[in-house]
């Protein structure tokens, strides 16, 4: 079998139509073989932190707490424009009006928690929540208002509520860089040949599936939470693009960015060890 690399990855259509042929085992990865587990994005989070995984997705806010155990692949994550977190609410309000209100975040180590805060549209109480609970809690008064994240920004008018905020434009607007949600952490001792080897399967992986979506797209219905399929197409192409096969200079810088935000929002110090793996070569 070869030796297991255990991956975690969110059941998100980018996700799955990204990691599908690597988890289906339709390219070769010998010597290695993936060993694969879905989860809520703020639970691999919190999964990474507590060193469960070899190789995971995380948001980017994330990376600051991971840094000591490890570091990012070039592929195989989510940036780009025009995507980024929204905030909803039943009611029509004004960003001024969203101040004091309760909002539910999809998690405080997300990216979508950190730009609410670095928007300083908010200084009421939040609530965290997994992502696919929000538009939910928001439609039923559980919570006034809500970040929804993922397929959330396609769906929210089907639930009756009304975008406040796109934290995505706030984004592009203050920096001119597309925005990095998601990337795909690995564990530092496993070594730069290891980081090498998994950052090309990734790329394989998800050429195979632009050649051929119609085979992936059975995996990703499956993992899609009864999504509705042109929903689903629209999340791949929303989150699915270059960037997704190497996140190229604008992406890294993006990345530096959103990390030394994440620290002064935060108090923190980025720790002294290269973000990517293969800074070294560089």
């Amino acid at each position: 079998m070869g030796r297991i690399l255990r991956l975690g990855y969110s059941p998100c259509p980018n996700d799955t139509f990204i990691f599908f042929a690597l988890a289906e085992g339709l390219i070769n990865t010998a010597p290695y073989h993936f060993e694969v587990s879905l989860a809520d994005v703020e639970m691999l989070n919190q999964q990474a932190r507590q060193r469960v995984l070899d190789m995971t997705k995380v948001s980017i806010s994330a990376v600051l707490h991971l840094l000591d155990d490890y570091c990012l692949l070039r592929s195989g994550g989510a940036i780009g424009r025009g995507c980024g977190p929204l905030v909803v609410a039943r009611e029509r309000l004004t960003v001024e009006e969203l101040r004091d209100k309760r909002i539910a975040t999809p998690g405080q180590l997300t990216t979508a928690h950190l730009l609410l805060q670095m928007t300083e549209a908010h200084q009421g109480s939040w609530v965290a929540m997994p992502f696919h609970r929000i538009m939910k809690a928001v439609a039923t008064g559980e919570v006034d208002a809500g970040v929804i994240i993922h397929e959330g920004r396609f769906t929210y008018p089907a639930m009756g509520l009304h975008r406040v905020l796109d934290l995505g434009e706030w984004w592009e607007s203050e920096t001119g860089l597309p925005l990095p949600l998601g990337g795909i952490l690995i564990r530092r001792d496993l070594g730069a040949e290891t980081a090498r080897f998994v950052d090309h399967k990734i790329r394989e992986s998800l050429s195979y599936s632009m050649a051929h979506p119609d085979k992936a797209w059975p995996y990703i219905k499956a993992h899609a939470q009864e999504m509705a399929e042109d929903v689903i197409g629209r999340h791949v192409e929303t989150f699915v693009n270059d960037f997704s096969l190497d996140v190229g200079e604008d992406g890294e810088q993006a990345i530096r960015f959103l990390l030394k935000a994440a620290a002064k929002q935060q108090g923190l110090s980025i720790p002294q060890k290269m973000i990517f793996w293969d800074e070294h070569l560089k």
